[in-house]
């Protein structure tokens, strides 16, 4: 996605990998590693994803792809739901996603597609407290929103409910 929205613009902290904090540097350590797992024998778009929660443990998660295309499931939506699962009452503090692609250099960091950015924004209203979003690609730049509202301004939530 090229970040060219002038709002979106305004948002952006972009950093190097060199800059970031040892804490997220980790996480996004953890987020690559995670793309080595990642299940993609159809489109070869390997997504690694790491949750860090409240009580500091991290958790990570990859995509998965199926034959039967609509039944994949993205690296950050798997994270979140490995958090959800196995720590219920801990909110998801900071999610690092980074992609790659063995058939073509990803030189900037890929944003979350449209349904995670709703699961996203759905646990941020579960759980009542945003979460950093740390985006990083196949080079050392690293781009960091505070919240998903950043990514997903007029979302959907339980008020429309």
């Amino acid at each position: 996605m090229q970040i060219t929205n002038n709002i979106m613009q305004n948002n952006l902290k972009k950093l190097q990998y060199s800059e970031l904090s040892l804490l997220d540097q980790a996480l996004v350590d953890k987020a690559v590693a995670m793309t080595d797992d990642a299940y993609a024998p159809y489109s070869g778009f390997l997504v690694g994803a790491a949750a860090q929660l409240s009580n500091g443990v991290v958790l990570g998660g990859c995509n998965q792809e199926n034959a039967s295309y609509p039944l994949c499931m993205c690296g950050e939506r798997v994270a979140l739901y490995n958090a959800a699962a196995n720590y219920p009452k801990e909110s998801v503090v900071t999610l690092a996603i980074v992609a790659r692609n063995p058939k073509k250099k990803l030189t900037q960091p890929v944003s979350p597609c449209g349904a995670c950015r709703q699961v996203i924004a759905e646990y941020e209203s579960r759980y009542g407290s945003d979460i950093r979003i740390v985006l990083k690609g196949e080079s050392d730049d690293v781009i960091i929103f505070d919240t998903i509202k950043e990514l997903l301004p007029y979302g959907f939530d339980d008020t429309f409910l």
